[in-house]
């Protein structure tokens, strides 16, 4: 590597180059680097990014995968709560690098640790916690809320393994408190049976989340107000409209998408069961796919034999996972190249520690039901 240069070459002079020889200069600083880097690309993450990356997942899937290897660096090309994890769930001397600062998750945004420890207290004051609640934070959130879970007897969960965290819950809680996606939480309750009175929806921004001391005490599942952006964008009429247009498509959705979709659906499931699903689906099937449009594209040019499309008309595209453009890539490896290290991700050692006894609880119980 090249001595340490007293300033990092600044992102601006990326801007102006050519696609040609941006992808060049990320070839050639991977080659370089070897071993001492990785880079991750989410499945949500745009072509031109995705080709580059050592390994392609879901976010948590690309953590543990990281962690195993022996590299140096971690360049994670998705969002920020993604970088998190990988910090959390990687080896001490590793560094893990987002190259876009502003690649940050609405969903994940939408709940602050502010205000989910004041929503736990205003729970404690009314006497909700008297019982036993378990608070239960989706992947999709801030090292920090996935902190306040590992404190508080919780957990962390995935869209692949929420059905049986929920059952270990169900089973030895009287309640649950589950955020930043309300839909996950409403869909895989229903898959329980939990009728919808039963979950009550908690607005941050109002006393009680806007709900009634009664309401409060009665609910078994209490839900955070937040949703994905994507997959929020897909209505019942989309499904609908598939079934009139074209006769015989089986239409597959990701559980961040409201109820009422989920419920016209053949099949609902994470980023991975989807995938898997048309992997082993026949020569010639149909599927229309409410996820996000990079992951339904390539899923288009994977299997030519299959009529694949996405489930709605418009693009439904993650906004902020698009702002790590090969030009961020570039930037990134090239410091490294110099001995700068951009844009690191650092977890503090106790949100680490605690953020880490919730993940654990989740590996746990997963392998317990399989």
């Amino acid at each position: 590597m090249s001595a340490v240069l007293t300033e990092p070459r600044v992102i601006e002079d990326y801007l102006v180059m050519p696609d040609a020889e941006i992808a060049e200069r990320i070839d050639s600083a991977r080659r370089e680097l070897g071993g001492r880097v990785v880079i991750l690309g989410h499945h949500y993450q745009r072509d031109d990014v995705i080709k580059h990356a050592d390994l392609t997942g879901d976010s948590y899937q690309l953590s543990v995968m990281a962690s195993q290897t022996e590299a140096e660096f971690i360049v994670f090309c998705g969002v920020h709560f993604m970088a998190e994890s990988a910090d959390i769930l990687g080896k001490d001397h590793q560094h893990v690098i987002l190259p876009d600062l502003g690649a940050g998750c609405s969903m994940a945004d939408m709940a602050t640790i502010d205000q989910v420890e004041d929503a736990w207290e205003q729970l404690r004051e009314i006497g909700v916690l008297d019982k036993k609640v378990a608070p239960i934070t989706y992947m999709n959130s801030s090292a920090a809320i996935k902190a306040f879970c590992g404190r508080n007897e919780g957990v962390v969960c995935t869209s692949s393994n929420a059905i049986p965290l929920f059952d270990t819950y169900l089973k030895n809680y009287d309640k649950m408190f589950f955020f930043p996606d309300q839909h996950l939480g409403r869909n895989t309750g229903a898959k329980f049976g939990i009728p919808l009175d039963q979950m009550v929806l908690w607005n941050p921004h109002e006393e009680l989340g806007g709900n009634t001391e009664e309401q409060l005490h009665a609910a078994k599942l209490i839900l955070w107000r937040g949703h994905c952006s994507v997959h929020g964008r897909f209505k019942p009429w989309h499904v609908e409209q598939i079934r009139k247009d074209h006769p015989g498509m089986q239409v597959i959705v990701h559980p961040e998408c409201p109820r009422e979709v989920v419920e016209l659906s053949d099949l609902d499931g994470s980023t991975s069961f989807i995938i898997k699903t048309v992997e082993n689906s026949p020569s010639g099937s149909k599927w229309a796919i409410g996820t996000e449009v990079n992951l339904v594209n390539r899923l288009q040019a994977r299997f030519p034999d299959k009529e694949i499309r996405l489930l709605a008309p418009d693009l439904c595209m993650c906004a902020t996972m698009y702002r790590i453009a090969p030009q961020n890539l570039a930037w990134a490896m090239e410091n490294l190249l110099d001995g700068n290290v951009v844009n690191e991700i650092i977890v503090d050692d106790e949100t680490k520690h605690y953020a880490g006894v919730a993940l654990g609880r989740m590996i746990e119980m997963t392998e317990k039901k399989n």
